[in-house]
């Protein structure tokens, strides 16, 4: 038996996207452009986090809410907060 890979089990869950309130987003992008290592690109497990021509691009339509990148922005350059009821994850499999 084969053991599924985590993009298909992220597959089976459902993402409702509150277009125009984002629960996250980047307090100063200027911080994260200066000395910051970025390991929100590398530690998020949805991928919300990439690389743009040096910019970090904070995309949270997939976003897990487990608040990893809380965790691992030395910097404190995110403001986090749970979606709007209604919205965000909803896991298949609890």
């Amino acid at each position: 038996m084969s053991v599924p890979k985590v993009e298909e089990k992220l597959f089976q869950n459902r993402y409702v996207i509150d277009a125009g309130h984002p629960h996250i987003r980047i307090v100063d992008p200027a911080r994260c452009r200066s000395g910051c290592r970025q390991p929100c690109l590398v530690c998020c497990p949805a991928g919300c986090y990439t690389l743009d021509a040096g910019e970090v691009v904070l995309i949270t339509d997939g976003c897990l809410e487990c608040g990893t990148c809380r965790v691992v922005c030395l910097a404190r350059n995110l403001e986090w907060k749970y979606p709007r009821g209604g919205y965000g994850i909803q896991f298949k499999f609890g």
